[in-house]
């Protein structure tokens, strides 16, 4: 009894944290005129979708974790059976939509605005949906996902009181393959593409910085300086990622190989902590996608606590891997950080007659890594 009820208080602070973590990005975006770009759209389909599992879905999973039972009935089984499976999809989708958008944002800068359009985003976010429900309610209420093609928990044989999620091969194939296998390649090659693309610009900034410092030391600091920012935007690179084949690799590995097997009876162990591991992706999101925004730390600053906002200090930029990794974050009216060459001999122009060599530097690294100038 005691375990229940600790397991019972984990299970529900997961859950508050899941839904404040995502209505607080929403209302970050409500609340900052910066924030409501067409690009946000994909970080706020993201922060609904996580919401709306937190909300919809995981009390229902706490309950059948903590009393071993379903109590409501055969039918509102697999409608919130459904739900999960959709709405996890559309958060996976949602992730790869973004992964996509700071690939596009990286590689073609100055096509941007024209290829992500609203409607563009407003067809890619109805696509997402479209899947995950074509994934999920279809197939179950339909009967397709069960080894002998009757809908699930309706059998004269299922037990009344539990709630049973019935794979077969090829439900499981198509399924794990076009909602995460798939997603999941290309979310590591669109990152990787950033990374480096994001690391040549890096070295081109160092290069320039260090050609206008009128000092040695003046290189060195700012060389210093850029080289840690630059690590801590490749381990948040590695930590977006990581995380979320942590989170869904087990699940979506488990959930394949008993499909294959044709397992009628799933383990609930492992099933439930495969499970609950995919469910910390949607608390975790919030945090790895919203706050490693300055724009959205200030945002929630000032809806916590009243603050201003954070600004980040003029003598260290931010850097080109670290606007690669949150470019998908940044309203388009900033998206001039990587058009090399323009933004050096606009740049140039504007600042030739200043006195000084090292202000032109920074001036030129702030608006290639940042987009705005801060010097």
């Amino acid at each position: 009894m005691l375990s229940q009820i600790a397991l019972g208080v984990i299970l529900s602070c997961l859950i508050l944290l899941t839904v404040c973590g995502n209505v607080l990005v929403c209302l970050a975006v409500c609340a900052t005129r910066r924030l409501r770009s067409v690009t946000n759209c994909f970080i706020v389909s993201l922060a609904i979708t996580d919401l709306l599992l937190g909300a919809l879905v995981l009390p229902f999973s706490t309950l059948i974790e903590v009393t071993g039972d379903w109590p409501l009935g055969a039918h509102f089984c697999n409608v919130y059976i459904s739900m999960d499976v959709m709405l996890s999809t559309a958060s996976i989708l949602n992730l790869l939509a973004i992964s996509i958008d700071r690939y596009i944002a990286v590689t073609v800068p100055l096509r941007y605005p024209t290829l992500v359009l609203p409607w563009h985003v407003g067809t890619s976010l109805a696509v997402i949906w479209l899947v995950s429900i074509g994934v999920s309610f279809v197939p179950i209420h339909l009967g397709w996902n069960t080894v002998d093609q009757t809908v699930q928990n309706h059998g004269k044989d299922d037990p009344a009181g539990d709630c049973r999620f019935e794979l077969n091969p090829t439900y499981v194939v198509v399924d794990s393959v076009a909602t995460f296998y798939l997603p999941l390649v290309a979310m590591c090659w669109t990152y990787y593409r950033v990374f480096r693309i994001a690391r040549a610009q890096a070295k081109r900034i160092l290069s320039i910085h260090r050609a206008y410092s009128s000092t040695t030391m003046s290189s060195l600091s700012g060389a210093s300086a850029l080289a840690l920012r630059e690590h801590k935007a490749a381990v948040r690179l590695a930590v977006v990622l990581g995380a979320f084949v942590v989170c869904w690799f087990p699940y979506f590995t488990f959930f394949t190989i008993m499909g294959i097997r044709k397992e009628t009876d799933l383990p609930r162990t492992a099933y439930s902590v495969v499970m609950w591991l995919g469910y910390v992706n949607s608390t975790l999101n919030p945090f790895l996608y919203a706050a490693l925004n300055r724009e959205f730390r200030s945002a929630y600053c000032r809806l916590l606590c009243g603050w201003r906002g954070i600004n980040t200090p003029t003598g260290t930029p931010t850097t080109a891997l670290e606007a690669g990794l949150l470019n998908g974050l940044t309203p388009s009216s900033s998206r001039t950080e990587f058009i090399p060459g323009a933004c050096i001999m606009l740049q140039d122009m504007s600042n030739g007659n200043r006195d000084g060599s090292n202000g032109t530097s920074l001036s030129i690294i702030s608006v290639l890594s940042n987009g705005h100038n801060r010097s």
